[in-house]
């Protein structure tokens, strides 16, 4: 069967740019919303309510114009305009996946650019998003990895790529209309550029205001965020975000995960697992995810299988293994199928669930492991990126 040709459609779209001296209210917490209205001339007895109001215009609806905010009064949305702005990131381009992934380009503060990816399936949507402009990880089989860290994304920032999809798909639900359960984007995912324990603070707001019950609500069992392994934040991510983890693992040995995830250096293997085994939320229900992506000869022996299930012994989990997603000058490629359905054996006769991730948008190098920003690209010949991959 014949693939179908990848869409893509450039978006060319106006600016938004902020004008001087005007906070975006997206990406604003609550507490943050209810002051910024105090700051504008809100009377502190009606912040609360006043805040109540804006925050489900902005976050429920998906509003973007002050005028539509019906149940303020005239007067109070004319205050609102010239105070405050309501922005999202600016989408550069959208491609459409042969299997109907989406991707989008978007730019943000200072002309930066991040990659954001929409994977539909029967019974999700999931939206796999950025916290960081490039990522200072620099793991070796990751495409975004070669690309040097510029900063962080703000709140604003990593809550506007949500906002961006719900626009695309035209899922803000309508004032008035009967209420619609269905949720395209039903899932998110902190799997994009960047490593998200090293963004914490706006990592953590902007969770909360997906999270919201009068906001974008989502469930906290629905947002995965995936780190490398910043140890000292995993219980953090616990504590103060509470949703489900995920570990981008990779190998077996400190050997081998050093030049992998080279984080490993200061965070080895046994660290990163002691604090997995104390993770306050892990449980048989909400087990914690081992990525494993799926490297020949590097990582894929039937060796690795068995170090792999004793390592994880007492942690609830399921492992993902990933089918190496390969990119212009990769030093590494793809295990055989055959010799990952051995592997996932292994592990499935261990007791351990050991899905293989089916690859999504290679043809627009949306699958994990290939995004990076074509702006930020820092320019690596094979050799190059061999040479520090230690090959």
């Amino acid at each position: 069967m014949t693939a179908k040709a990848p869409i893509t459609q450039d978006v060319h779209t106006i600016p938004r740019h902020l004008p001087d001296g005007k906070p975006n209210l997206v990406g604003m917490t609550r507490d943050q919303m209810r002051d910024a209205l105090i700051t504008a001339g809100t009377p502190e007895k009606q912040a609360k309510m006043r805040m109540g109001q804006v925050w489900q215009w902005v976050y429920h609806w998906g509003v973007r114009d002050f005028d539509a905010m019906t149940n303020l009064s005239k007067d109070y949305r004319t205050m609102l305009a010239e105070t405050f702005v309501i922005a999202l990131p600016e989408v550069v381009t959208r491609q459409v996946s042969g299997d109907g992934t989406r991707k989008y380009l978007v730019r943000i503060a200072g002309g930066h650019e991040v990659e954001v990816v929409y994977i539909p399936e029967e019974d999700r949507g999931t939206l796999c998003i950025s916290s960081q402009v490039g990522c200072t990880l620099t793991c070796t089989f990751c495409h975004t990895g070669t690309q040097k860290l510029v900063r962080n994304l703000t709140t604003s920032e990593i809550v506007g790529q949500i906002m961006v999809a719900r626009d695309d798909l035209g899922e803000w639900p309508t004032p008035g209309a009967p209420k619609d359960e269905t949720r395209l984007l039903s899932n998110i995912v902190l799997m994009g550029m960047g490593e998200p324990l090293y963004n914490f603070e706006n990592v953590r707001d902007a969770m909360k205001i997906a999270m919201d019950p009068h906001g974008i609500q989502l469930s906290r069992r629905r947002i995965t965020l995936s780190t490398s392994g910043v140890v000292p934040e995993i219980a953090r991510t616990a504590e103060e975000i509470g949703c489900q983890l995920a570990v981008s693992f990779h190998a077996t040995t400190d050997e081998v995960r050093d030049v992998l995830v080279p984080i490993n250096k200061r965070w080895n293997i046994s660290a990163l697992l002691d604090a997995l085994r104390s993770y306050p939320k892990v449980s048989n229900s909400e087990r914690i995810t081992f990525e494993y992506v799926m490297l020949d000869g590097v990582n894929d022996s039937d060796e690795d299988a068995r170090r792999l299930i004793k390592l994880i012994d007492g942690i609830p989990a399921k492992i993902n293994l990933i089918p190496f997603n390969e990119w212009p000058g990769a030093p590494y490629r793809r295990s055989s199928n055959n010799r990952i359905r051995k592997f996932a054996d292994i592990i499935y006769k261990a007791g351990y669930a050991s899905p293989i991730r089916t690859p999504r948008g290679e043809d627009i190098m949306a699958a994990c492991g290939q995004l990076k920003s074509a702006t930020e690209r820092a320019r690596k010949s094979r050799a190059q990126i061999a040479q520090e991959a230690g090959l």
